[in-house]
């Protein structure tokens, strides 16, 4: 039987349409799978209308009817209104639409082979099944996506309203009391249907302390929206504690606003009456300028909506002028605040994974009446599967010395960035301070702080040849403990503190074997009013000489060890274990200065990519290493060698004996040559150069991201030197 795409189409729809419940079916379980969002809320449920969706469009197939033609259902434009109150992200709903899209087209085609063999008529009628549907989806997509922008706008404008009226009502005195019950009285009129808000006893004005581990709160204010609610059972004034764990105790602590459903673990012990009508809590720390002063609690019953990510940021937009406006009255704690939120700005939030060293770390800062300090550390990744180490302290307490820590943390970064060696990376930051102290000295508002110094201590592990290079500036010496348990301090040459310039800086290198423990860490750690510095260390190898589970545990135990509850001077620690890459994972290769050997190496390379199950960087690997070891026999100078290490990523690495850096240029039309660096720069996640005492290595990173870019290029490509 002859077809046209079109009544091919019809037939495929038509045969389709009494198993359209079944269609409607697969389409609700393929939403359900991957589209979970939909499913968490009664209200925004995808299922109301899949088969209503699945049968209308069967039957627009069947009959011809233009895409134009077709009215979705009333139904997708209120569950798109329902999605922007919940707040939802629209990519669920765009997502949606594309996944029953694509089931609907699969069962589609799979109809035709039963109609047709005929392999042009198959093509022709999927890209007209594919048209039609893409353009009643665009359709879809258009009305659903206005309607969610509709509902959205009008949120935004109300919530919009509320924090503008929040901008006159709050703060309209200094009283901390009636600037709490005002954010109470503007929540629970507008977004709430119950609010509470509770200060830390210890920054209101009076006797109150703090007592170690324990959040004592007095109830400042609270409101109940209209209509039966919970009966606040905490009187204004009076004073209570944080249940550990509690969602009050994680907010003062981590200082962020967190969204809860109703459960026991979240109730409010000082509400009663009415409880399980709540199922929808914000808690929001009252935080200024770094400082937390409190926290508030909203709350919403089961007859209203419950709280969404948006009204997380809209209260958090509310709390945050309620807590500049308490700040005002309680500007002692300005300083402290602000320097400690910006120095642990400064700190890494985290570290990038590494394979070759096990990494754990603590940074403890000062007590609160001795100020923030300027410790730091940090773990860099480096090219040839290295890491750098850096623990430093900045000298002094308060904002300045936060603040330099982080322009010096900043100056190391990028220092390392270039591969300079330890010593020489040293020399470089002692110009840094030198300038810097030179800029607060001219500066009329930092003239008070006295001449800026700081330590450091900078390490470079490097996991193929399982050594360590380490140097120095005035910091206190690392502690080693080996794979058999012995401990023992690093001999590292003396180097003085950042800031004196003219004394030179040197560099030790040493062996780290696989299981080997390196420990670095700040004098605050081992140095305090009570015992000096060397009594402090002989604590510190007692402790690491203890086995742990983990370097994680030593940390702890560390800690515990050798500080008070709240230490004396900020506390820098990072334990570092080496691991090391197996010599399957490195594979070496010396070059005689011949292009004839190009075309030998891309066979080598290519070989040990099978070896190592890299056969989908074969190409990209092989066009890599073939410019960096030609540019290195036009342009360096022997001994040559090649490098590949296998870790996290593939690295390509070209030794050669000429310091002549190659670097990238752009390439005039009928230029044979110059273009060759910028693919390498195209093809790798990175590349570089480093420098060694002898020659340069010029390497290049290459992970599954890695492949051709369409570039207007000759393959016989060049890198030029400098």
């Amino acid at each position: 039987m002859d077809f046209t795409p079109d009544a091919l189409l019809a037939r495929a729809a038509h045969d389709l349409s009494p198993r359209a419940g079944e269609l409607a079916c697969q389409v609700e379980e393929a939403l359900r799978r991957d589209v979970p969002e939909l499913w968490e809320d009664p209200e925004v449920r995808a299922s109301q209308n899949i088969a209503e969706r699945v049968a209308g469009a069967l039957f627009a197939l069947e009959y011809n009817i233009p895409p134009g033609d077709i009215e979705p259902p009333a139904a997708d434009l209120e569950r798109a209104r329902r999605l922007a109150r919940h707040g939802t992200p629209v990519s669920v709903l765009l997502r949606a639409y594309r996944l029953g899209q694509g089931v609907v087209v699969d069962r589609i085609l799979e109809q035709m082979p039963r109609l047709t063999d005929d392999p042009r008529l198959i093509c022709a009628t999927t890209q007209r099944l594919i048209a039609r549907t893409t353009q009643f989806l665009d359709r879809t997509s258009e009305r659903g996506v206005a309607a969610y922008q509709e509902e959205w706008d009008r949120r935004l404008r109300g919530r919009m309203a509320t924090v503008n009226e929040a901008s006159t009502r709050i703060g309209t005195t200094l009283d901390i009391a009636r600037t709490a019950q005002e954010l109470a009285d503007l929540a629970a009129e507008n977004f709430a249907d119950l609010v509470t808000v509770d200060l830390l006893d210890s920054v209101l004005p009076g006797p109150g302390k703090r007592e170690p581990g324990v959040f004592t709160l007095r109830r400042v204010a609270h409101r109940t929206g209209e209509g039966e609610s919970p009966v606040v059972t905490t009187d204004v004034a009076e004073v209570h504690t944080c249940a550990p764990g509690s969602p009050e105790q994680s907010a003062l602590v981590t200082g962020l606003a967190s969204r809860y459903d109703a459960d026991t673990s979240t109730s409010d012990p000082g509400l009663s009456g009415g409880v399980a009508q709540i199922h929808s809590i914000l808690v929001a720390p009252l935080c200024t300028r770094g400082t937390t002063l409190g926290v508030a609690r909203f709350y919403r019953l089961r007859a209203t909506e419950p709280f969404d990510d948006a009204d997380l940021l809209f209260v958090q937009d509310i709390v945050a002028r309620a807590a500049t406006a308490i700040d005002n009255a309680l500007r002692y704690t300005r300083m402290r605040a602000n320097a400690l939120a910006l120095q642990r700005s400064f700190l890494p939030r985290h570290t990038t994974g590494q394979n070759t060293l096990e990494i754990a770390y603590r940074y403890l800062p000062a007590a609160a009446e001795l100020g923030v300090g300027g410790d730091w550390y940090d773990i860099i990744p480096l090219s040839g599967a290295r890491v750098a180490l850096v623990v430093g302290d900045v000298v002094g307490h308060g904002i300045h010395a936060a603040a330099t820590m982080g322009r010096l943390r900043t100056a190391v970064r990028t220092l390392a960035d270039i591969d300079l060696p330890p010593d020489e990376l040293l020399t470089h930051l002692d110009d840094v301070v030198i300038r810097l102290s030179a800029e607060a000295v001219a500066d009329a508002d930092t003239q008070d702080e006295g001449d800026l110094g700081a330590t450091c201590l900078y390490a470079v592990y490097d996991p193929v040849s399982r050594r360590c290079n380490l140097a120095r500036a005035g910091h206190v010496l690392p502690v080693m403990v080996t794979s058999d348990g012995v401990v023992d301090m690093v001999d590292l040459p003396p180097g003085p503190p950042l800031g004196l310039g003219g004394l030179p800086f040197e560099s030790a290198e040493i062996d780290l074997p696989d299981g080997s423990l390196l420990a670095l860490y700040t004098d605050g750690l081992v140095e305090a009013r009570d015992h000096d510095i060397e009594t402090g260390i002989t604590r510190l190898r007692g402790a690491l000489a203890r086995p742990s589970d983990s370097l994680e545990d030593a940390c702890d135990f560390v800690v515990k060890t050798l500080l008070p509850d709240q230490p004396e001077d900020d506390v820098a620690l990072v334990l570092a274990r080496a691991v090391g890459l197996a010599d399957r994972h490195v594979a070496t290769w010396e070059l005689e200065a011949d292009p004839a050997i190009v075309s030998r190496t891309r066979s080598a390379v290519s070989r040990q990519l099978a070896d190592w199950g890299l056969e989908g960087l074969d190409f990209t690997a092989e066009l890599v290493v073939s410019e960096l070891v030609t540019n290195a026999i036009r342009y360096g100078r022997p001994p040559i060698r090649l490098r590949l290490i296998h870790d996290h990523a593939l690295m390509c690495e070209v030794t050669d004996d000429s310091s002549t850096t190659p670097h990238l240029r752009r390439a005039r039309v009928f230029d044979e040559g110059g273009r060759g660096l910028l693919l390498v720069g195209q093809l790798a996640r990175h590349w570089g150069t480093r420098h060694a005492r002898h020659g340069k290595t010029v390497w290049a990173e290459l992970d599954d991201s890695a492949g051709l870019v369409t570039l207007d290029l000759d393959l016989d490509l060049e890198l030029d030197p400098v």
